[in-house]
């Protein structure tokens, strides 16, 4: 992989698109006028501007203050605010809105919860279909720590596909996710393709891994049953999260996508500015 010379300078291979258009003030004005969060914002993604201008979203469900403290992440860590119940039915009006053919959502940890927000999680895929028939949709949950019970009420309302991010490889897994575990993550990929839904994960990539332990990773995710893989470049929030070691050329992100479709992956969206959501809608029928 190749250093740059400054790490702290980006390199011309991260810049995005900046937000342009009529749908990009559409989405941004609905967002704010049903009190409704986005990871877009709320995660600080590149791509907010290429996906808003394009008319679409990656909805944020159960707030947008995360219980947990992981050190590669923007959402805010405290203690929540009361779920919104309404919530459900205002994230289905806004995709009915929108005329979206294919929707993301995803959520904060809600640690503090019973249920860590799985009801709330049901009824917005539920809503959403019921409102927008026809819709496709793809579910980035939380592992609910290792719960399947938790898991099963996402999976029993047949999203067409259910993601879980690995974030990034074992070895520094305890240094980058907060009250997350490597194993516990694929224990839930595996419970999630087991039921016959497409499961899909994302590693963040510059945070100091081996190719070596990318490939791992990638051998544990397929052997997890997962189908669909991102790979994208990690990018510092602030000063007080994990330094990016290393900004990774375009073409080793390509070289890890023909890696990854050689080891079984029916999909692999691999680029410097990929997130778990970029292009999503490509992988519905990825199996």
């Amino acid at each position: 992989m190749n250093r740059e010379d400054n790490i702290h300078r980006k390199p011309r291979w991260m810049k995005a698109p900046l937000p342009k258009g009529k749908n990009y003030s559409v989405v941004k004005q609905l967002i704010s006028e049903y009190n409704l969060h986005t990871i877009c914002s709320s995660g600080n993604c590149p791509n907010k501007g290429e996906c808003w201008s394009a008319g679409t979203a990656t909805f944020m469900i159960l707030g947008n203050i995360c219980t947990r403290n992981c050190s590669f992440c923007y959402v805010q860590t405290a203690m929540p605010a009361p779920a919104d119940p309404e919530e459900p039915e205002k994230i289905a009006r806004v995709v009915s809105i929108l005329k979206l053919k294919h929707c993301v959502i995803t959520s904060v940890n809600r640690d503090d919860l019973p249920d860590q927000g799985a009801d709330i999680w049901a009824r917005t895929i539920r809503q959403v279909k019921l409102v927008n028939p026809g819709v496709t949709m793809e579910v980035l949950i939380p592992d609910f720590r290792g719960d399947t019970d938790l898991t099963d009420k996402i999976i029993n309302e047949k999203p067409e596909v259910i993601s879980h991010n690995l974030e990034t490889v074992r070895r520094l897994t305890p240094h980058i996710r907060s009250r997350a575990d490597y194993d516990t993550s694929l224990k839930v990929l595996d419970y999630i393709s087991s039921s016959g839904i497409v499961a899909k994960s994302g590693l963040m990539l510059g945070l100091g891994e081996k190719v070596d332990e990318i490939k791992e990773a990638m051998d544990d995710l397929r052997k997890a049953g997962v189908s669909v893989l991102t790979l994208g470049q990690y990018l510092q929030p602030s000063g007080l999260h994990h330094e990016v070691v290393e900004y990774i050329h375009p073409d080793i992100f390509d070289q890890l996508r023909t890696i990854g479709m050689e080891k079984g992956f029916s999909f692999v969206e691999s680029g410097p500015l990929v997130r778990s959501s970029y292009h999503a809608e490509r992988h519905v029928l990825s199996s």
